[in-house]
């Protein structure tokens, strides 16, 4: 009984010491460090920003547009880089890439929060510009490198190491994006804590120090998945196009070397213009190489079996019902304290893993494809309670009122306007009441009154809390629909289209929030919202009826064969 019950404790220890030495485990845990520095330099530097310029949204809004304008430009390009390397190449080097470039900011960052009294004084005050632009440009890479990261770790290595087991690759995808909900809360918090009880200078010095650590760390993770999963070190490639400079130069030695004799004027002449010839044509491509990676990427994108997937996913990034600084700004001027938004960003995160674990139980039950499905109707429903909180006591819709009337008065008349909400309570505008928000202030906010409701509010953030299940649930489905169906040599370029598509959206709805930035017209912009998401599952549901046509509709874990491993190009590591 005693060796039965010894027999039974090791074998239970030794599964545990296989799981957590697991190429799975590693690789979430990796993941964790990774996402928890992303998580705090991101909430970090925006707050950094601000604070050098003066409290101003100039920075921040400089870097967003820099970040969002290089990934829509460069992402098939940073995707083609990762098709076309090796993967642990990619993965180490956009790992270095990535936190050195923090550090270095962290660096710079401290150095001017130390001493920006005498770089203001220097050459006019150019020098402190120029440490702005550095810091911006060395970010803004960071992101990059950043974006190739979650391009080869999440859209590639987890698919190698799940093999082809998808039920695997679904429960992988969804704890990473548990992963991702958790580090969205703690990071923020973690540092937010450590800049309020010390200063922005402690702030920095412990980022740059967390990711020179995390670094060696995740190279480390990296190196041991890597040795663990050997299909990693097969991976398809593209056949070289330089076939034809080769032919020309054997052609060239062939004409020179007719039996040891001296070749005549005429092959040489004929020769060196060949080489000449050949060399203008390699400059001239590698010149527009570049060009053609991006247009090449966006043909082969528009080609795929989950273009319209891919599409509905992009517009559910133009819209303003997120926990964004727009959406908090504006809970700001409606009343709500930094206490209440803290707790529905609390709300919203539960929700969210709420949505990761909706996907792995719909994904068993009723298949992939319809659990995308599924989880539309469920984020359209949930959004209709936004809809109705446009209408409801509260509400400070008025279409009558100039979108611009605060911005000519600030610059043109130099004056200050405070606008009115509808309870009589003078506010800051919308601006200001963001700026509070990451000096943690609650200066512009009184105690809601009895004159002002919040009903409209209160609809507006029920709607965004209860869409979170449905909208992570088809991050997810979409996700895995990507890893499935785009071939492995690809699935880098692919996946970077798919970035700049999502990133394109992302800036159209910062433009939208621009043109109507007072708080009369966010109704409008949260019917623009909603229709932007119906449309997106509008685009989805095309897709899901191409596949399954009237099969749809019935709930079965029985669907079309996805997987395009029969597709790849010579050896495949899936």
């Amino acid at each position: 009984m005693t060796k039965a019950k010894d027999t039974k404790s090791a074998g239970c220890c030794g599964s545990c010491v296989s799981y957590f030495t697991s190429a799975k485990f590693l690789m979430y845990l990796g993941h964790s460090l990774s996402t928890w520095g992303d998580r705090m330099w991101h909430f970090a530097v925006s707050l950094f920003l601000v604070e050098l310029y003066g409290n101003s949204l100039l920075l921040t809004a400089a870097y967003g547009l820099v970040v969002a304008g290089s990934v829509l430009l460069l992402g098939a390009i940073i995707g083609d880089w990762v098709d076309k390397n090796p993967r642990l190449k990619v993965a180490q080097t956009s790992l270095i890439v990535q936190n050195v470039s923090v550090i270095i900011c962290g660096i710079i960052l401290m150095v001017v929060f130390l001493y920006k009294t005498e770089l203001l004084s220097m050459y006019q005050g150019w020098l402190l510009t120029l440490c702005y632009i550095l810091v911006i440009t060395i970010a803004n890479t960071a992101n990059l490198a950043s974006t190739a990261t979650a391009i080869t770790i999440q859209r590639d290595w987890i698919v190698v190491v799940a093999g082809d087991d998808r039920s695997k690759l679904a429960d992988m995808n969804a704890t990473v994006r548990r992963i991702d909900q958790l580090t969205n809360i703690l990071a923020p918090l973690a540092v937010g804590q450590i800049m309020t009880f010390g200063s922005p200078v402690i702030g920095c010095g412990f980022i740059a120090g967390w990711n020179l650590v995390s670094m060696c760390v995740e190279y480390l993770l990296l190196w041991t998945v890597y040795q663990k999963t050997p299909a990693l070190a097969i991976k398809s490639c593209k056949k070289s196009d330089d076939e034809e400079l080769k032919q020309l130069n054997i052609k060239v030695i062939d004409a020179n070397s007719n039996n040891n004799e001296k070749p005549t004027e005429d092959v040489q002449l004929m020769g060196e213009k060949s080489v000449v010839t050949t060399e203008t044509s390699i400059c001239s491509k590698k010149i527009t190489e570049p060009f053609r990676t991006f247009r090449d990427g966006w043909v082969a994108y528009y080609n795929q079996s989950v273009f319209w997937a891919g599409m509905g996913l992009a517009f559910l990034y133009m819209t303003v019902l997120g926990f964004d600084c727009i959406t908090t700004g504006y809970a700001y001027t409606q009343g709500l304290s930094g206490s209440v938004l803290s707790i529905l960003m609390g709300a919203s995160a539960i929700s969210g893993i709420m949505g990761t674990v909706a996907f792995t139980w719909l994904r068993k039950k009723c298949g992939l494809i319809r659990t995308g499905f599924i989880s539309g109707i469920a984020q359209v429903s949930s959004l209709v309670l936004c809809v109705v909180s446009v209408f409801m006591p509260g509400s400070p819709l008025d279409l009558t009122v100039s979108p611009f009337q605060d911005i000519g008065t600030r610059f043109l008349e130099g004056e200050p306007l405070p606008t009115v909400s509808p309870g009589g309570v003078l506010q800051e505008s919308f601006t200001t009441g963001i700026q509070d928000i990451w000096n943690n202030s609650s200066s512009t906010t009184s105690e809601p009154d009895v004159s002002n409701p919040l009903t409209s509010v209160s609809f507006l953030f029920a709607g965004v809390i209860a869409a979170r299940v449905g909208l992570w649930s088809f991050d997810l489905t979409v996700t895995q629909l990507l890893q499935e169906n785009v071939i492995e040599s690809e699935r880098g370029i692919i996946n970077g289209v798919q970035n700049s598509m999502n990133y394109l959206l992302d800036l159209l709805h910062f433009i939208m929030v621009i043109l109507g930035p007072n708080p009369e017209a966010f109704g409008l912009l949260v019917l623009i919202s909603v229709s932007f998401v119906v449309m997106g599952h509008i685009m989805y549901f095309r897709f899901a009826y191409k596949n399954l046509e009237m099969q749809l509709f019935s709930c079965s874990s029985s669907e079309l064969k996805t997987v395009a491993s029969d597709q790849q190009c010579g050896n495949s590591s899936v």
